[in-house]
């Protein structure tokens, strides 16, 4: 058996014996369909509605792929001038840390107020939960540079900036996309914050519809394409990984 099938098979194992139950127990116990629908409702609702939840997802897609990469890009930003101006490190870096303690759903109807009902502010939401895990990840893999290296590149007389971009950053990168992959599952949680908050088009304008029509089998659609999209992210981003950090050396 390959050992890539090896990993694979018992999470594919377990979700079919979790659908198979979920099936069986709302057959058996006659759960109403508003309360719990069966997999097979749910899986009937996905195909009958697949053109309105394709415009509505790609919508989201969009949205976003959008402030992914605007939230990726701050926290890369914030990162090294953190790391390159420690004073300013020493002064900013606990604001960061209390900035996350701000529920995003509690700022997200100010930041309507503030800039209106258009995109800037739901980019300004992803971003806010996006930055963070990638500063923060940025920050430790720059401060992990192997000493010796450091010395040998100062010896050598390197100017800091040398030493930045052709030591440090690339030491950095797992650490980097460690962070980014967590950054990308809760992007798509922020565009569908962002559009709960205000929006007329997009899975969390969808669920928004379909919670007030009590149709909870339409918003396990929702949320299937909601953990699809993050998975799909998280996988891209990966690949990605493995094709720029080829010198980390394998796990076995």
């Amino acid at each position: 058996m390959p050992a890539y099938w090896k990993s694979v098979w018992p999470p594919f194992v377990a979700v079919i014996l979790f659908i198979a139950v979920w099936q069986g127990a709302v057959s058996l116990f006659h759960i109403e369909k508003w309360m719990l629908p069966a997999p097979s409702d749910i899986a009937h609702e996905a195909a009958s509605q697949a053109e309105r939840l394709g415009m509505h997802a790609w919508a989201t897609i969009q949205l976003t792929l959008i402030g992914f990469a605007a939230g990726t890009l701050t926290g890369l930003l914030i990162a090294m001038v953190l790391h390159l101006i420690p004073f300013l490190k020493s002064a900013l870096y606990p604001l960061l840390i209390l900035s996350q303690n701000i529920p995003t759903i509690a700022l997200a109807p100010l930041l309507l107020i503030w800039f209106g009902f258009g995109l800037l502010p739901k980019l300004i939401t992803i971003i806010l939960v996006c930055f963070f895990p990638v500063a923060v990840a940025a920050m430790d893999g720059l401060t992990r540079t192997d000493a010796a290296m450091m010395n040998y590149m100062r010896m050598a007389g390197a100017k800091r900036g040398s030493i930045f971009w052709k030591l440090e950053l690339p030491h950095a990168l797992p650490s980097v996309f460690s962070g980014i992959k967590i950054a990308a599952t809760y992007s798509v949680m922020g565009a569908i914050i962002a559009e709960w908050i205000g929006a007329d088009k997009g899975i969390g304008y969808y669920m928004m519809l379909q919670k007030s029509a009590y149709r909870t089998d339409r918003l396990f659609v929702a949320i299937m394409i909601i953990v699809a999209l993050s998975l799909l992210l998280f996988l891209l981003i990966a690949l990605l990984e493995k094709l720029l950090v080829r010198w980390r050396p394998q796990k076995r």
